[in-house]
């Protein structure tokens, strides 16, 4: 690692490009302050102010956004346009595979079907693509352009190399990741898990982490909130164990953070960089004439003197919104849509499920032949397991338990596992769907053991 300058050597401006618009970003990422509705971060608020400006027009909005990217993308595809081809921003965004142009064009129908009302009603029923396209994408497409406009704030100054290497004694030998991921797990527990995973795609891309690292924190650290967790306790009426079920969710998300990925498919994935290269393994050695605290001062001030300025940062986020508004929303239509109609209209998750019979009793589960049907529809959509609970379960203890392992579960279709195909982050809806039961498998005795002695 070669040698950085003493803090001491840098001017003022470097510092106050270091601290302003790091501080800026703590506070809208970062910082926890209360509403009418709970705890939320600034950023959830603002994205909840575009969300009310755009009241009524947001689901046309988004249909055009999709069908312009599946139009544009069957254009660049056929015709390959020079107009398109050589601009790298064009290119990047509308220049896809034919499998990701399949997936596009799929979110394209089942948009199109759902906001006019056409077509089966298996496709566009209130709790398949109208609950997609009515519900989760208005407030996606609010985080991503704002997100996306302000990440840089967060990223570019300096700040998650002072975290990261402040953090990496603790990160790196119990998750083994890097401690920049630290601030990735914050902003998702604060705030939302797409912005967790947002910051997570844009620093992969940026060859921040490697292929594994990024698959890791991707599927590990992008946590709900705090607030929806609580939205989730609502749904089962266990409002008043709030603090000892949040506090169950940590436990168990600890839990499978530092097994999961000591295990397939993430134990193999490569520690390369996204174009193939070999990542800095001295990055996080701290010289032994340097104290840890003032590395990473020196590490943060380095990344601020190199920084690219307003206009370079402005770029990057206009560039940041625009490839999760056209890149990630139509997977979210296509993918979120086909995973809730299988969830509602098939047995398949039902069936799923009858495996985890003997488990749950084993854990001595109340209800458990009941519970069992919750277990796997997680994979669909986190909220389908608490809406079930609540209409068919009469035991606190289990509904404390299915509201507790949705929450940890982590992978579901209908955002973090579309988000995730969606982003360059190197995992496959096949990976998913094991660290999605290697998640259940292992948080369900955590869980149910808290719920026993908190609940029972």
């Amino acid at each position: 690692m070669s040698q950085l300058p003493h803090r001491s050597h840098y001017t003022w401006s470097t510092w106050f490009t270091f601290l302003v618009p790091s501080l800026i970003g703590v506070f809208l990422f970062m910082t926890p302050i209360s509403t009418s509705q709970g705890m939320t971060i600034p950023i959830a608020v603002m994205a909840k102010t575009v969300q009310a400006m755009m009241l009524g027009s947001a689901q046309a909005i988004i249909t055009l956004i999709i069908c312009i990217t599946g139009v544009i993308s069957v254009i660049t595809k056929v015709f390959k346009p020079a107009a398109i081809c050589n601009s790298p921003l064009l290119k990047h965004l509308f220049d896809v595979s034919w499998i990701w142009l399949a997936v596009r064009l799929f979110g394209m129908a089942f948009v199109l079907m759902t906001h006019l009302s056409l077509g089966s009603e298996m496709i566009t029923s209130a709790n398949t693509g109208a609950l997609v396209l009515n519900d989760l994408l208005p407030v996606l497409f609010s985080v991503f352009i704002l997100a996306g406009l302000l990440l840089p704030l967060l990223i570019n100054f300096g700040l998650l190399e002072l975290a990261g290497t402040l953090m990496t004694k603790v990160m790196r030998p119990v998750f083994g990741v890097p401690g920049r991921s630290a601030v990735d797990c914050t902003a998702s527990w604060l705030g939302d898990g797409s912005v967790g995973i947002l910051m997570t795609a844009r620093q992969y891309d940026q060859k921040h982490y490697t292929q594994r690292e990024a698959a890791i924190i991707g599927t590990t650290f992008s946590a709900v909130s705090i607030t929806f967790s609580l939205v989730v306790l609502g749904q089962v009426k266990l409002e008043y164990l709030f603090a000892p079920f949040y506090a169950t969710v940590c436990l168990a998300g600890i839990v499978a953070a530092i097994i999961v990925p000591r295990l397939p498919p993430l134990c193999f994935k490569k520690d390369l960089l996204i174009d193939g290269s070999e990542p800095d393994r001295d990055a996080e050695t701290i010289p032994d004439h340097k104290s840890l605290f003032g590395h990473s001062l020196d590490v943060a001030l380095a990344k601020a003197d190199n920084s690219t300025g307003v206009k370079g940062t402005i770029k990057e986020g206009v560039h940041n919104a625009l490839d999760m508004v056209f890149g990630v929303l139509p997977v979210v239509m296509a993918v979120g849509t086909f995973a809730l109609i299988i969830a509602e209209h098939t047995p398949i998750f039902q069936y799923l499920g009858m495996p985890f019979v003997p488990f749950l009793e084993l854990l001595q589960v109340p209800e458990a032949a009941i519970a069992s049907q919750t277990v796997m529809v997680g994979f669909a959509d986190m909220f389908i397991p608490s809406i079930l609970a609540a209409g068919t379960i009469e035991s606190d203890i289990t509904r404390f338990i299915i509201a507790a392992m949705s929450v940890t579960q982590l992978i579901y279709m209908s955002e973090v596992g579309a988000l995730l195909l969606g982003s360059k982050i190197p995992v496959n809806i096949l990976e998913l769907f094991i660290i999605f039961i290697l998640r259940t498998l292992i948080t369900l005795p955590v869980i149910a053991l808290m719920a026993h002695w908190l609940v029972g």
